[in-house]
This record gives structure tokens, C-alpha cells and sequence, in this order.
């Protein structure tokens, strides 16, 4: 069946090109000349500028695959993974630096979201087509935006108003039977206004068990999501503003035919948001400007899990007041005043309630030194406090970049971070497990980072082989340990009580082995360890390596891209667990495995087709669910996740520009 979607799809995307034989021709005619004398462009990745060490993922690299939302946008990324965290919910994690993603902060344009409940699905309320870059910073990253980063932070662009006017359509469907489409529109009212309606819609029409053991492997989704934005600018002053709402329901659980009584996993999520930003050019000659900026959010969970039920309403807001000025070229200082307030009421069970409260007002001060092009030192501190903890505290950050010679940049960071954990709404899917889930009196989590990296761009047969490498050590002061070692019949989250601590060591080569062929070549090991029990032990269900290999062939006339990827996941432990018959499971690790994915697009005039697979070599972690024909057990466990729950993939798409 799926070779038969992919012939066909091929045959579409032939058929088109030949139907578009006479256009493109023409189009070649006139543009011959023009394309002889131009390179072809990266494939959308570039380094970050500044002393942080990070990447500019631009559209270009983000078509390279499907991309259907944030969570899908990494694929080609050698820093960034993307895992289930479980096989009922379908929550999925972003990990960086070895650690899980609660520890990167997530920007919208700058501006910090605010997760909680949403943590677990938040990677899926991005819209892929909606995105214009991401730009990844690795480590404790830049004190503007608050004291929460500490293994880095991850910034999505949307489209802008004050792009050219245009209509934008993606269409998407595979062959599970998973349909979305978007709408992106601009329009220019005048030549000081300008807005955008952004459109999102996907469904999931079919309930999947590829391993047939009567559990479905990821919950059907239905999302509704729009967004509404504006732009303003006349004279000295600048305005962004907007507000958007999304609605979605999972539905998950064991199949209906599976029993008689099933398990039922169902959420439903709704949230509000808005965002402003003003901007103030005091100075040009100094680039002296006051901007305030600020974003609210109201959010409302409803899960329902076998017989438990956990509902989350949360509201957010964040603003900030910030003042930029130029000295002159070689001084730069940021100032800014910042509040942020987080409002949590849960419920579990209709009995046990919790309302949480927290104000934090905080200042911070950033000083950049830049005497040449070769030295870039970047020096930052801000102070908040805290109301939940009645407590004030500092956060440090520092970042150099030295080049000292045209082909060689190197970086180093170190830096503080800290974040107030919400175990329960941000761990939610832990409730499908049949362990007896305890969450303690948590403290603040607090943690340094410091790193270091080398690129070097290297001349061979007039292109250029650019290598980097790079190390990255997180050490925990205090951390919310998630903990299924201690009892396995228990899962625990308390504080450290003991060590935590992260090492990452990563290299990858990138070279245009020919004008239209791009090779990129990454490997990442991960040392990471916490403290269980009070034995300190290699983290569960994180893969000790992982290589990447992606291969891009793009002809100068860009008609045709073909984009292939193979991940190597290395293995890792899995956590002691009882098996179907309380038998207990001690010292068990997952393998090692392969991922291939592979798309071809082609171009036209005002759109482009693509057709792709996703996971060809069909690996699929065996039994992802422990004791699935048992759901009511306390032996029933389908958070032990640590690799593909689907098999091979095959999707078609369309993008319009018009």
C-alpha cells in the first residue's frame, strides 16, 4: 500500500513537471544569463553573529522535510532532538544539550512563552507553515529575556506583516491518514499598516495500531488554530500587535475493539493569546531606542486518563521595558526592567486542588565590547524576585568570541539559570501510567552552564569545508527529579538529592561536495547523570550518542530538490519496570538504531510539490507499551518511550505563492 502511494505520488509530481514543460522553458530562456553568474545559496542554516554560539534555521532548510509543525522542524538538526515522551497523550519533547525541554526557554519573536500544562504539546501548537526561522543559541544564551535559560533557548519567527503581500497555502496529507492545511495571508492598508491572518487546520482521520497489540500508537488530533497580526510604523516609532486562539482534542487509548471496557486517554486544550510591542527610536546615530513589550496568555486543560481526571487553567503575562544604546561602535548596553506573572489552578480528581500564584519582578543590565572584529565579549546580570519563594536572586551570564583569524571563530559561555517547575501540569501524561505518581515540595530548579566551540572554514577546490566542535557541561544546584528507579512500582518527582549533571560533546562537517550537492556530517555524545534513590545513575530513556548524515542535491535552475537524512540514535538504559506478570525488569538498555527519511520537491512559477517517507528503514520500538491488554493494571506503564512508535511514512504536500 505505501509503495503504491509513493509511485503514485511520483508520477503526480512527473506528470506536473511535464504539464509545466513549456513555461519553465521560457522561464529558463529568459533567466539563463542571470543564473549563470549566481552560486547557490546554503540551504538556509547560518551561524549566529553575535558571542552566542548558536543557528539560523531559515525556510529554505525548513522545507527540506515536512515540517508540519515546530516539533517536526529539527529533523535535519544534529543539535536538536525530538522524542514521544509516551505512547497515550503523543506528548513530545524537545531535548538539547542532553536534557529535556524544560530547560530551553521558547521564544515567539522574542518574547517568552509561557508553558505549564502546554509543556507537553507545545512543540505541536507551532504551525510548520507558519514559521519564517527559528534560530537555535546553545547554553545559558542572553539574561534579556529572563533568568529560565539554561541549556539555551530556541526563537520562532513567524511570517510578517510587512512582508511582501501575498497568499500562502500548504496542504499536507500521509498515509496515516493525518490531513492538515494553512492559510497565510498579508495585505498593506496603507503605507504605515499592514496586517496578516494565519490559518491552521489538521485532523487525524484514522486511529493507528501497526503493532497490534490493542493500544493505539499515538492519539488522533484535531486543532484549530488562527492568528491575527499587525504592524504600525511611522516616523520614529514602531508598533507590533496581535492575538490568535487555538483549540484541540486528542483522543488516544486502547482500540474500541480491543475490549470491552477500553482505556480512554482524551484531552482538550484551549488557549487565548495576545502580544504588543512598541518601539521608540530615540537616537539614530546612536541606535538609542525604548521598547516596551508584552505578552499575556490565557490557557484551559482538560485530560481525562482511564478514571483520572486532571484539569489546568493558567493564565500568563510578561512585560518588559527595554532601552538599547550604542556609545559609540566598540560599547553596547541593554537595561531594561522586566514582570512576569503565572496563575496555575489544577484540580486531580475533583479532589486534591491546587493554586498556584507567582509574581516575579526583575532588572537586568548587558554591556558588549566589541574593540575589533576579532573580539567580541558580551557581559550580562540581572536580578529578580520571586514571590513563591520569597526569594532574590542573581543571574550571571558571560560570552566571548574570538576570531582570530579569518578562517577560525571560537566561543565560550558560562551562566546561570533557574526556573520555577509545575511537576504536575507539566508531567501530566505520567498519570496514564499504572505506578502510583507522587510529586513533593519542589524548590526552585538553579543550575550552571558553561561551554566552549570551534569552527574552522577550510578551502578545498574552491569551496569551503566548514568543521565544528563543541563541549557543553550543565551542572544542577537543585533540579525536579522525575524518578522510576527508587520503586518500580512508583514514580516520584522531588528535588535533587545528590549530583545532576550533563556533559555534551558534538562535531559535524558541512561541504558543497559539488555546486548542487550539500553534505552535512554530525556525531553528539551525551554524559548524563542524576541521582535516583540515592545512587547516582545514567539517565533513563536518553540515547547516549546520535549521529547525523544529510545529503541535499539542488540544481542551479532549483527545479528539483531531493533531501535525504539517516539518523543514528545510540542506546541507553531503560528504567527498572514490572512486566505483565509483576515479574520485575532489572538492567534492561534499548539498542541502537537507524531512521532514513527521504523527500523530493519540485519547483514551479507560484507553488512547489513534494513527496516524501519518513522512517523507511521501519524501525519501531518493540512493545512500547508495558502490559498494553491490561490497562487497568498497576503493571500498565506507556511512558516508557525511548524510540519510534510508527513505522515507514508516506506524504505528499502542496505549497501556493501567490
Amino acid at each position: 500500500m505505501i509503495k503504491k502511494i509513493i509511485v503514485t505520488s511520483l508520477l503526480v509530481l512527473v506528470a506536473a513537471s511535464v504539464g509545466a514543460q513549456t513555461d519553465t522553458t521560457k522561464n529558463k530562456t529568459k533567466t539563463l544569463e542571470e543564473v549563470s553568474i549566481q552560486q547557490r545559496k546554503s540551504e538556509g542554516v547560518s551561524r549566529l553573529g553575535g558571542a552566542v554560539n548558536g543557528l539560523e534555521i531559515g525556510q529554505d532548510e525548513l522545507f527540506r522535510a515536512a515540517c508540519c509543525n515546530l516539533g517536526e522542524s529539527f529533523i535535519t538538526n544534529p543539535s536538536v532532538d525530538v522524542n514521544y515522551n509516551d505512547a497515550a497523550v503523543g506528548a513530545r519533547q524537545i531535548k538539547l544539550l542532553g536534557l529535556s525541554g524544560q530547560y530551553v526557554q521558547m521564544l515567539l519573536e522574542n518574547l517568552p512563552v509561557t508553558l505549564g500544562a502546554a509543556m507537553p504539546y507545545q512543540l505541536g501548537y507551532v504551525p510548520g507553515a507558519w514559521m519564517k526561522s527559528i534560530s537555535v543559541s546553545k547554553g545559558a544564551s542572553s539574561v534579556k529575556n529572563g533568568p529560565q535559560s539554561i541549556t539555551g533557548q530556541i526563537n520562532v519567527e513567524y511570517l510578517k506583516p510587512e512582508d511582501d503581500p501575498a497568499l500562502q497555502v500548504n496542504v499536507y496529507g500521509d498515509s496515516r491518514l493525518k490531513g492538515e492545511a494553512n492559510i497565510m495571508g498579508n495585505i498593506h492598508l496603507n503605507h504605515h499598516l499592514s496586517t496578516e491572518v494565519l490559518a491552521h487546520f489538521e485532523k487525524d482521520f484514522m486511529h493507528m495500531d501497526e503493532d497490534g497489540d490493542g493500544w493505539q500508537d499515538a492519539p488522533a488530533v484535531e486543532q484549530w488554530h488562527v492568528q491575527n497580526r499587525w504592524k504600525y510604523q511611522k516616523g520614529r516609532y514602531i508598533m507590533h500587535a496581535g492575538f490568535g486562539y487555538l483549540h484541540e482534542n486528542r483522543e488516544g487509548g486502547q482500540m474500541d475493539d480491543a475490549s470491552a471496557n477500553p482505556y480512554m486517554v482524551m484531552t482538550e486544550s484551549n488557549r487565548l493569546d495576545a502580544y504588543m510591542k512598541h518601539a521608540f527610536l530615540l537616537d539614530r546615530d546612536h541606535n538609542t531606542n525604548l521598547a516596551l513589550l508584552a505578552t499575556g496568555s490565557l490557557y484551559n486543560f482538560d485530560g481525562t486518563f482511564g478514571l483520572k481526571e486532571y484539569n489546568d487553567k493558567q493564565g500568563s503575562l510578561n512585560a518588559s521595558l527595554v532601552l538599547e544604546h550604542d556609545f559609540n561602535d566598540i560599547h553596547n548596553l541593554s537595561t531594561g526592567l522586566s514582570f512576569n506573572m503565572d496563575r496555575l489552578d489544577e484540580t486531580l480528581l475533583s479532589i486534591n486542588h491546587n493554586l498556584l500564584t507567582e509574581y516575579t519582578p526583575g532588572a537586568y543590565a548587558q554591556y558588549t565590547f566589541k574593540p575589533s572584529y576579532h573580539l567580541t565579549v558580551m557581559g550580562g546580570l540581572r536580578v529578580d524576585h520571586s514571590t513563591l519563594y520569597d526569594r532574590t536572586y542573581l543571574t550571571p551570564r558571560m560570552h566571548v568570541k574570538w576570531v582570530p583569524f579569518d578562517w577560525m571563530s571560537l566561543r565560550a559561555s558560562v551562566g546561570k539559570g533557574y526556573r520555577t517547575p509545575h511537576a504536575l501540569a507539566e508531567n501530566h501524561y505520567l498519570l496514564t501510567s499504572g505506578r502510583t505518581l507522587t510529586v513533593n515540595d519542589l524548590r526552585q530548579e538553579e543550575a550552571w552552564n558553561s561551554g566552549a566551540s570551534l569552527s574552522v572554514y577550510i578551502p578545498v577546490n574552491d569551496r569551503t569545508l566548514t568543521l565544528n566542535a563543541e563541549y557543553y557541561y550543565t551542572d544542577f544546584i537543585n533540579q525536579a527529579v522525575v524518578d522510576y528507579d527508587s520503586d518500580p512500582t512508583a514514580i516520584t518527582i522531588s528535588n535533587l538529592n545528590g549530583s545532576s549533571y550533563s556533559h555534551t560533546l558534538q562535531v559535524d562537517a558541512n561541504y558543497d561536495l559539488t555546486e548542487d550537492l550539500n553534505l552535512l556530517a554530525a556525531f553528539r555524545y551525551n554524559h548524563v547523570r542524576c541521582t535516583y534513590g540515592g545512587q547516582l545513575m545514567e539517565k533513563p530513556l536518553q540515547s547516549r550518542y546520535k549521529g547525523l548524515v544529510t545529503l541535499s542535491w539542488k540544481p542551479m535552475l532549483a527545479l528539483w530538490q531531493v533531501d535525504l537524512t539517516l539518523q543514528l540514535n545510540g542506546g541507553g538504559r531503560i528504567p527498572d519496570y514490572l512486566d505483565e506478570n509483576g515479574t520485575l525488569v532489572t538492567g534492561e538498555e534499548f539498542p541502537a538504531y537507524l531512521q532514513l527519511n527521504l523527500q523530493l520537491t519540485r519547483e514551479f512559477r507560484h507553488f512547489s510539490l513534494y513527496v516524501g517517507g519518513e522512517n523507511l528503514t521501519n524501525y519501531r520500538q518493540p512493545h512500547p507499551v508495558v502490559n498494553a491488554a491490561n490497562p487497568w493494571s498497576t503493571t500498565f506503564d506507556p511512558t516508557l518511550v525511548w524510540g519510534p512508535v510508527h513505522g515507514i511514512m508516506a506524504y505528499a504536500g502542496i505549497r501556493l505563492n501567490l
